[in-house]
């Protein structure tokens, strides 16, 4: 039997990225070659992206939040704060970079 030719992918990316992306395929126990595999069959079974490319319409914002949401969020923070449940900037920071 005669072993199936590759081809090889180069792609220059941030290394945060990177590393959060290939950190969640790992919990998924999927090789980087393998996902990449998957996503480009996807793009030819579907001729296209295979997921939406969207861009929200607007994001929560103080102006955007009814006085009743903003008051609730507002609570959730005291009492979290009270509670000693909080968060360095560092950590507040790396969470929102886990988030996009």
């Amino acid at each position: 039997m005669m072993a199936a030719k590759t081809a090889n992918v180069t792609a220059r990316i941030q290394p945060d990225i990177k590393e959060q992306a290939e950190a969640i395929l790992e919990k998924l126990g999927i090789p980087v070659s393998v996902f990449i595999d998957m996503v480009y069959r996807q793009i030819i079974m579907r001729d296209g992206i295979p997921f939406a490319l969207e861009i929200p319409e607007k994001f929560s914002t103080r102006d955007t939040l009814s006085k009743e949401d903003f008051d609730t969020i507002m609570q959730t923070g005291l009492t979290q704060a009270k509670r000693d449940e909080s968060l360095s900037v560092e950590e507040a920071f790396q969470e929102l970079k886990m988030e996009r």
